[in-house]
């Protein structure tokens, strides 16, 4: 447990388990498609959002959270024993990410992001070179993109054969408290239900995404930030400041004051920490890796070509025998293994499990 602010920033905390996905939450997607794409959020009001929140003067006080993650994607991208020499920063924001990569795994970087204060350029539209990138690494940004298949497949395009796609983004099931609280409150109140939180990524698809963009050697895995707000107003603030405001093109304008107000009871009713009030706010995490394909990539053996010691097997089994039967290898479990005769096996007193008979 890190405490930002002890008089109102919020706490942050990892919590290792993980939540059921719920399928109305998280995005679908088809095989990437050469027709137009359907535009699930409106990324002019984005550009807007993050422009004006770059503008509050409290914007930095709102870091904590894309701090932590952008440390955690740097923390994944030294782990990687090699030296990227032009790496491309997606979807930079105020430059998250360069605090924490440092001159030991890379030489020079370009921070790109919507606005102009960087390198203009769209996530979805990347005006680089085929082959001209040693690295493309990003930190949540690529869940408001509408085409994350076709983000993908650029990314693949403009590395260099053997280059690194690495990245950090919400997953479908952040701010579920939040989404689940506003939906509720408005059947009570409206009758209906709008969108107000964005859909995002499941982490099941994202393993798929990435083979299907043409990355080798992928690797997905995730986990959760739980941060704790005094209140659904201090964190629906907090999102407006990070700049993470809804942008999905078919929302509504606004939430009606009595409807907010029941969606903040019915937050701290059902999720609300009992001993200090707080309410907890879940933020979902999906890092993935993805390498271009590449010759000297290590490939995996041809079935049927492995040459192991049935002896090893047996002493890495410990149980019984191996014994090669047909194509496969079965198991001979030594009945008196673990245990005298009459511990086990079914011969004196045992019943076959190992138990004794009384």
């Amino acid at each position: 447990m890190i405490t930002l602010n002890p008089c109102y920033r919020p706490l942050l905390a990892v919590r290792n388990t993980s939540l059921p996905s719920v399928s109305w939450r998280t995005r679908n997607y088809a095989t990437a498609s050469q027709h137009a794409v359907h535009q699930i959020f409106d990324r002019n009001v984005k550009r807007i959002q993050r422009n004006r929140a770059a503008l509050r003067p409290d914007s930095r006080d709102v870091d904590y959270l894309k701090d932590e993650i952008a440390d955690r994607v740097a923390d994944r991208l030294l782990d990687i024993k090699r030296r990227f020499s032009n790496t491309l920063d997606l979807g930079s924001g105020p430059g998250h990410l360069a605090k924490f990569v440092t001159r030991k795994s890379i030489d020079h970087l370009t921070m790109f992001d919507m606005s102009v204060t960087r390198m203009l350029g769209d996530e979805e539209q990347l005006p680089f070179e085929e082959n001209s990138l040693d690295a493309v690494i990003s930190s949540l940004s690529l869940h408001w993109v509408n085409d994350l298949p076709g983000a993908l497949i650029q990314a693949r395009r403009a590395l260099k054969p053997d280059g690194l796609f690495l990245a950090g983004m919400f997953g479908g099931d952040t701010l579920y408290e939040l989404r689940t609280s506003l939906q509720l409150a408005e059947i009570e109140r409206e009758g209906g239900v709008a969108p107000h939180i964005s859909p995002m990524t499941d982490v099941k698809d994202v393993g798929s995404l990435l083979t299907r963009a043409g990355f080798t050697l992928t690797t997905v895995d995730m986990d959760e930030v739980v941060v704790n707000y005094p209140s659904i107003f201090e964190l629906m603030a907090d999102l407006r400041s990070m700049g993470e405001s809804n942008a999905i093109a078919a929302r509504k304008p606004y939430v009606k004051r009595d409807t907010l107000a029941a969606a903040a009871a019915i937050y701290q009713e059902v999720y609300g920490n009992k001993e200090d009030g707080s309410i907890p706010a879940t933020f979902q995490i999906i890092y993935m890796i993805g390498w271009k394909p590449d010759p000297t990539q290590q490939k995996p053996a041809k079935r049927g070509s492995g040459e192991v010691s049935m002896k090893m097997l047996e002493d890495a089994a410990g149980l019984g025998r191996l014994v090669k039967e047909g194509d496969g290898v079965v198991l001979k479990v030594d009945s008196t293994i673990g245990g005298t005769d009459d511990g086990g096996g079914e011969g004196k007193g045992g019943n076959g499990n190992g138990d004794k008979k009384h």
